[in-house]
């Protein structure tokens, strides 16, 4: 706005990777007046750029109009844009709102049902497995939010789904006020993002806000096993369903390879095409949550049909993903471990030898939490890339040959070719970040799947 008055139609946002430039879109389309900004300068981003200027967005890159963002009404923000950007300093000290681009686009789809996850570790599967039992069940549904697909583009399109499995990080949970799904899951909780967080009571804080909207129609499924989510759920308004692995629970597993509903047999382990435990508690708060969101009669039936739907389901990319097998070798990508809890699932659910690869950028936790699951799943470790040095101190006493590896990341996969031997498995499971190579988790992958195929 040229004249410096704020304009109640006036909207920042801020980020234009591909949920801000899905936001920015959707609000143009609903006849608000959207500047866009990204203080990156690159071809991808000069395409987006171009094609929201189409749409009438005032889009701005290599920085922020901050006098500008000050002036709007409301700022809408990217996930990956940190809360202390002056972007963002300038939009609070102005008493703007800020809020997600989630928030956005749930406004509009208001005949839409969401079915919300978040958690540390298990989100983009379970997201998945809900969506994919969803469709398994006839319904229309997609799977949107943290997991690839923004939630502004589902409103984009001309004729919405019925639902939408929607995996919330904690970033988007923190701009979505008053959140309401009508069923929210929360899988587990560990501590992650501690280069973003000032500590684990602050990252927790953000998770607790998936109850932040919560009634006493809302539904909940949580993880009877982890006492933290438990102490996090108590006392929160709603209906509550627990998942479990370990004792009977709404969904449990029965400790003689049968997964239950409602006491009711729900599949084989061994139906379940995914590797390690974690996937199971994953396939059962999936169930769960399909079943207590009323798209089914909850009848004696329902277990059977979502375990049909749970033996056709393949899994995710980057996500113990076997990726290949030479000389007796297996390959395995999990290049969405970007934790060390996440890290430290991939790596017990490894049953061969296990030649590890850990690295990329630190994201503030301590790798020491791995000695046990090293020693006992793994054979030879090898640290890379920006965070080599820290790993390699905290594992040095696990007791198993440990050893950095110099140069880009064929040297790191050529050196787990020499070193693995037949009936190993290779497991990519980083414990970090990728920014320090790679864009972000899923081209790191990408690289590591390519560079196996050409062994």
């Amino acid at each position: 706005m040229s004249d410096g008055r704020q304009s109640a139609d006036s909207v920042a946002v801020i980020g234009l990777a591909r949920s801000g430039r899905a936001a920015a879109a959707l609000l143009a389309r609903q006849g608000r007046r959207v500047y866009a900004s990204d203080s990156d300068d690159g071809p991808e981003l000069r395409e987006v750029s171009e094609s929201l200027r189409r749409d009438g967005v005032d889009a701005q890159l290599g920085g922020h109009d901050l006098a500008r963002i000050a002036r709007s009404s409301l700022v809408v923000v990217s996930p990956g844009v940190p809360p202390e950007a002056a972007p963002l300093a300038a939009a609070r000290a102005a008493g703007v709102p800020v809020v997600s681009e989630v928030r956005v686009a749930l406004d509009a789809l208001q005949s839409t049902r969401v079915i919300a996850v978040t958690g540390t570790n298990g989100k983009s599967t379970t997201t998945a497995l809900i969506a994919h039992l969803l469709v398994a069940t006839g319904h229309r549904a997609r799977a949107a939010g943290n997991i690839g697909h923004a939630l502004s583009e589902i409103a984009l399109a001309n004729d919405p789904p019925e639902w939408v499995a929607l995996e919330m990080s904690s970033f988007q949970l923190h701009d979505t006020p008053d959140f309401s799904p009508s069923v929210g899951v929360l899988t587990n909780l560990a501590p992650d993002h501690l280069d973003r967080y000032a500590g684990v009571a602050e990252y927790y804080a953000d998770k607790q806000r998936l109850f932040g909207g919560a009634k006493a129609a809302s539904c909940w499924v949580t993880n009877a096993d982890d006492a933290a989510v438990q102490r996090m759920a108590a006392g929160v308004p709603g209906a509550h369903y627990r998942f479990s692995l370990a004792a009977e629970a709404d969904a449990w597993h029965d400790g003689s390879g049968t997964l239950r509903l409602f006491g009711r047999p729900l599949c084989s382990r061994r139906d379940i095409m995914l590797l390690g435990d974690h996937n199971v508690a994953n396939a059962l708060a999936a169930a769960l949550a399909v079943a207590v969101a009323g798209t089914e009669p909850r009848d004696a039936g329902i277990a059977s049909r979502l375990g049909d739907g749970l033996r056709g389901f393949g899994g995710l990319p980057h996500r113990l993903e076997v990726v290949g097998e030479t000389g007796g070798v297996v390959w395995v990508n999990d290049s969405k471990a970007t934790n060390v809890e996440s890290a430290r699932v991939a790596i017990e659910a490894m049953e061969r030898p296990t030649v590890l690869l850990m690295g990329g950028r630190h994201k503030g936790e301590p790798y020491v939490a791995l000695a046990e699951a090293v020693r006992r799943h793994v054979r030879h470790v090898l640290v890379f890339g920006e965070a080599a040095p820290t790993i390699a101190s905290d594992l040095g006493s696990a007791g198993v040959p440990l050893e950095r590896v110099a140069g880009g990341f064929a040297e790191i996969v050529a050196r787990a070719a020499e070193i693995a031997r037949p009936g190993d498995a290779v497991l990519l499971a980083p414990g970090c970040s990728s920014f320090d190579m790679f864009r972000d988790y899923e081209e790191r992958g990408a690289k590591f799947r390519e560079l196996v195929a050409a062994l």
